[in-house]
């Protein structure tokens, strides 16, 4: 073989072998924390991006940023706040009560933020752009799809087209969970032996979790589902 094939063929390797990078929007949840660890299992290189959007639950921004410094894997967090002068009626960024109730889409529609994750995607998508990464990934699931009309799969599938449009290069918007539901976010997740004393959940920002707001309950059920104990600490315990 010649040098310049050799040279050829080692040159191919490295770019076969090359990580590829992506954005993970990771809000520090059980859903993100699953999509944070699925795309880091596919061998991608993760970027995460974290939003802090005046949410009062912010405890789980510190709850992210203490584990992707465990991971090494870089994080961002935005302060985009001052959005809220523009937004208003949700339980989570105003004075308004948590639902305390199961989590379905009479008691939840309290919980909309208006157009947040065309909002956060539209950031993460030009976060990818800025560093040649491929791919946006975020955690929207079958139990939302009710719900938020930003996690239907309408929605990614149509911010999927817009990406592909907007820029030179094709971001990808991907939801790995779109048609599973939480439950089946945590199977995959207990698979992976992931710790889930690592995420946040509850709506409340308080130090403990609450255990009966809706998404509380909602938690509470999926690890119910699967006879394990969930490990995080609530104030009932």
């Amino acid at each position: 073989m010649s040098e310049q094939s050799m040279s050829d063929e080692s040159t191919a390797a490295q770019a076969t072998s090359k990580q590829v990078d992506a954005v993970v929007i990771y809000s520090g949840g059980m859903d993100s924390y699953t999509v944070l660890h699925k795309a880091i299992r596919e061998g991608l290189n993760v970027h995460a991006l974290s939003f802090h959007y005046g949410q009062r639950h912010s405890k789980e921004l510190d709850v992210a940023a203490a584990v992707c410094k465990e991971l090494g894997v870089p994080h961002q967090v935005v302060d985009i706040r001052s959005i809220n002068t523009l937004l208003a009626g949700s339980a989570l960024t105003s004075d308004i009560d948590v639902p305390d109730a199961d989590y379905a889409e009479a008691n939840m529609k309290a919980t909309v933020v208006p157009n947040r994750n065309m909002i956060l995607l539209s950031l993460a998508i030009g976060y990818a752009v800025s560093l040649e990464a491929k791919a946006v990934w975020y955690g929207a699931h079958s139990g939302d799809h009710a719900i938020y009309p930003d996690c239907r799969p309408e929605f990614v599938e149509a911010m999927n087209t817009v990406s592909h449009l907007a820029n030179y290069e094709p971001i990808d918007v991907v939801s790995p969970y779109l048609y599973q539901s939480k439950a089946d976010i945590l199977a995959d997740g207990l698979a992976m032996q992931l710790d889930y004393s690592r995420t946040w959940t509850c709506y409340n920002g308080r130090e403990l979790a609450c255990g009966h707001c809706s998404a509380c309950r909602e938690r509470l059920q999926s690890f119910a589902a699967h006879g394990v104990t969930d490990p995080l600490q609530y104030e009932s315990a």
